[in-house]
């Protein structure tokens, strides 16, 4: 008994010496302070309101504890910065008194809230989270952001004629709608940042006239980053989406990047006046990362040139009826979130059992491609009066099954291979899957170059980049002209008209 309460005491008095060796700190001035970043960036962010947090962790790699006897801003209270150092706020941009132990961490939680300001121009904001150390050792974090000014839409009704100005962005809460007979102007330049679920409801007319160098942006209002690689732009169902109303009329979008929303355009109507006279015109721009449809029409006069429609949950381009034109379109349903996709194309010509006519629905030197053997989906049920449909593919190239219908399936190219490798790597330059970059311009052995029918090239003659389609005398299918830039070499798949063509490589193609 006596001997187990003598190891009892020996093992007490061994526990107590080791947590006092584990708790033992020291001054030495070469122990110092690890960060896990010794900068910390925030993305730019909307003044007024407050960034979502960046976190550093600090490490102690010695052995002994050390004590922190001041954590403070440079900028003091005046730093547009905030901080919490360990779960304690940094009242005045000061804290005191933090330890360390040994072989230990510590959390440090950054936010940042800049000020509103007159300036268009994005505005710099620095300072330095400064750390004293016991030994009077002083270690810095360098912390650093942008500002941009927006200008605020909240439940905004445009009632009579208006154009917005291209200076700054606009920050639109609770959705912005046109009224019947009035027309909202978006000129070169112009971005609208929606919040969570804010739609632009269109019942009179939307303008948008972007160019080359100044497109007007459709986009959510997140600007920071879901993980260090990924923008929350770069990801669906930031905002809500256009939709054009029955009553709307002479639509135009030009030169407009319309990304990250929940649907892209839905376009309801049920008559037009003219064969000149559409409902809906884009031309030159894009409609990407979608988290619903992308561009659906029903009903709908429509003319569509030059245009990338891709990635999208729901069909990329859903017809029911009308009158629909695209030319030179890229039409791509690689929506990388998950493998419950919609189509690349939809068509049908009925509302349930309602019958809606399909007057005209041509796809002319368009790219119609994506992750399924076949993204092209037809729905078609013969008019009651005996009308013809009048659908047509030409100058094209289809992942379908090929058609034995001459008149409808004209000059195609069909990918038929099974490796959505190849399908992805061999036709365009860039996909990212990761980061969720993609650039749909062809590469150099793809069998979208040099498809496309140059009389129907000239509606569009000059891509959405610039590039001019007939500069070698054989344009390409779909939005965008080849251009040359670290092409990659693997070899060719595709069939023409349903023929497997003879594969070559690429060092037969002098690329």
């Amino acid at each position: 008994m006596r001997r187990a309460a003598l190891c009892l005491v020996a093992l007490m008095m061994l526990t107590l010496w080791a947590c006092g060796d584990l708790l033992t700190w020291t001054i030495d001035p070469s122990a110092r302070l690890r960060f896990s970043s010794d900068t910390v960036k925030f993305d730019t962010v909307i003044t007024g309101v407050a960034s979502s947090s960046r976190d550093v962790t600090v490490y102690n790699d010695a052995r002994d504890g050390l004590r922190i006897a001041q954590v403070r801003l440079k900028k003091g209270a005046e730093s547009h910065f905030r901080v919490n150092v360990d779960g304690q706020f940094l009242a005045g941009g000061v804290g005191q008194d933090f330890e360390i132990w040994g072989k230990d961490t510590m959390c440090v939680r950054l936010f940042v809230n800049l000020p509103v300001s007159e300036s268009d121009e994005i505005e710099a904001a620095e300072d330095e989270l400064i750390f004293t150390l016991e030994s009077g050792v002083e270690q810095r974090l360098v912390l650093a952001s942008s500002g941009m000014n927006v200008d605020i839409l909240r439940g905004e009704v445009v009632s009579e004629n208006k154009v917005l100005n291209g200076r700054r962005p606009y920050q639109v809460f609770d959705s912005l709608v046109v009224e019947e007979g009035c027309t909202l102007t978006l000129p070169a330049g112009c971005t609208l940042m929606f919040h969570d679920k804010a739609e632009l409801v269109v019942r009179g007319t939307l303008l948008c006239q972007g160019t080359q160098e100044k497109p007007v942006t459709l986009r959510g209002d997140r600007t920071d980053k879901m993980f260090p690689y990924l923008p929350y732009d770069n990801t669906p169902n930031r905002w809500g989406g256009v939709r054009i109303a029955q009553t709307s009329r002479g639509n135009r979008l030009e030169q407009t990047d319309l990304h990250s929303a929940d649907f892209g355009i839905i376009a309801d109507s049920t008559e037009w006046q003219s064969a000149d006279d559409p409902i809906l015109t884009i031309h030159n721009s894009v409609i990407h990362n979608i988290g619903g449809p992308g561009l659906i029409l029903r009903g709908t006069r429509a003319l569509v040139t030059g245009t990338q429609i891709s990635n999208t949950r729901g069909n990329c381009v859903g017809v029911t009826g009308g009158d629909v034109r695209f030319v030179h379109c890229t039409i791509a349903q690689f929506y990388p979130f998950t493998a419950e996709r919609g189509d690349a194309l939809f068509m049908t010509n009925r509302e349930g059992e309602v019958p809606v006519p399909l007057h005209r629905a041509h796809f002319l030197n368009c790219v119609i491609t994506g992750y399924a053997e076949d993204v092209i989906m037809r729905d078609m049920k013969e008019e009651e009066n005996g009308e013809k449909i009048d659908y047509l593919f030409q100058n094209s190239l289809l992942r379908t099954v090929p058609a034995d219908d001459d008149l409808r399936f004209r000059d195609i190219r069909y990918d038929l291979r099974d490796s959505l490798e190849m399908v992805v790597d061999e036709h365009f330059q860039t996909f990212d899957d990761h980061a969720f970059i993609y650039d749909f311009t062809p590469d150099s052995l793809s069998a979208i170059r040099g498809l496309a029918d140059p009389q129907w090239t000239l509606l569009c003659p000059i891509d959405r980049l610039g590039r001019n389609r007939m500069a070698d005398g054989e344009p390409d299918a779909g939005a965008y002209e080849y251009v040359i830039r670290g092409d990659k070499a693997r070899r060719s798949g595709w069939s023409w008209r349903g023929r497997p063509a003879r594969r070559k490589s690429c060092e037969s193609s002098g690329d």
